[in-house]
């Protein structure tokens, strides 16, 4: 039998969030989503839960109930005070009409303000003004213990866990400033979830599969072999400039889009659907619907 995933939620429930974890319906470990139920853990946020152990071993010990997780509507599940983002972390990443660039040398780094948050299931809004809204599937690692100027060989102990983000994007308002905030940054442009799947259910995150299909077709498909920096290594570069604190998000970079993929890119529109797959985390589906006047 697979090692059962530990996947911790937040959810809306008629008190205000909560936190529950993910029991596999069926047993087999698989990170399905039938069957599964959602062992309810109180009001504790993941955060805190991560941060002492024997305070989740607890909760799930007199957790209060059970209810099927396709019942729930999920909330992110971490609020980050920082969302922090990777750009060209995969080798070969080429975005969307741009050029062929050299391997950095040291990451690329860019924000997404908290408006952009937005929960799993929730669908986005493309701004009236935009013409180029793009998607981007990626890992996202959550801060668990915070610290400034964290040594690289202790960077991996600081990460409570991961999940999937869509770092959505407006290309035209981004190609149209060196500083690309306005094209990362409007309302619900970073759907993260559906879960947060802890470290020690993943032997290595060097190797993770990251695959997005768009309206049934695969558009993304490459390996977290490909990564320039490790997941570690953006922790301890990350530090180096600034606090990070417990529920902060890094966005660890996109994959390359398949040739196909790229040169029949086209924005999305009323309708459409992006789902994120990772191997070992989950996936995370995000339709867009077009703005009212």
């Amino acid at each position: 039998m697979a090692a059962l995933l530990v996947r911790l939620v937040r959810f809306e429930s008629a008190e205000g969030a909560r936190t529950g974890v993910v029991l596999d319906g069926d047993g087999d470990g698989d990170g399905d989503r039938d069957g599964d139920r959602v062992l309810d853990l109180g009001t504790a946020t993941v955060t805190e839960l991560l941060a002492d152990r024997a305070l989740l071993t607890a909760a799930r010990a007199v957790g209060a109930s059970t209810v099927p997780l396709g019942s729930l509507r999920l909330l992110p599940p971490v609020v980050p005070g920082k969302i922090l983002c990777i750009g060209y972390n995969y080798r070969g990443h080429v975005p969307a009409g741009g050029e062929d660039r050299p391997v950095p040398t040291t990451p690329d780094v860019f924000v997404k303000t908290p408006n952009t948050l937005g929960a799993p299931g929730d669908p986005v809004t493309l701004p009236l003004t935009a013409t180029d809204v793009d998607y981007e599937g990626e890992i996202a690692l959550v801060i668990g213990r915070g610290g400034r100027d964290i040594p690289l060989d202790e960077a991996a102990s600081h990460i409570a866990g991961y999940t999937v983000i869509n770092d959505v994007s407006e290309r035209t308002w981004q190609g149209r400033s060196s500083q690309w905030t306005l094209g990362k940054c409007s309302d619900g442009f970073a759907p993260l979830g559906p879960w947060l799947v802890t470290p020690d259910e993943i032997a290595d995150t060097g190797d993770l599969r990251v695959e997005v299909v768009r309206d049934g077709v695969v558009t993304v498909s490459q390996s977290t072999a490909d990564v320039v920096f490790s997941m570690a290594a953006l922790v301890h570069h990350l530090s180096e400039g600034m606090t990070l604190e417990p529920g902060d998000v890094i966005a660890t970079g996109s994959p390359q889009k398949l040739p196909e993929a790229l040169a029949a890119h086209r924005p999305l529109a009323d309708g459409d659907a992006v789902t994120i797959r990772v191997d070992g985390i989950g996936s995370l589906t995000t339709t867009f619907r077009k703005a009212r006047p």
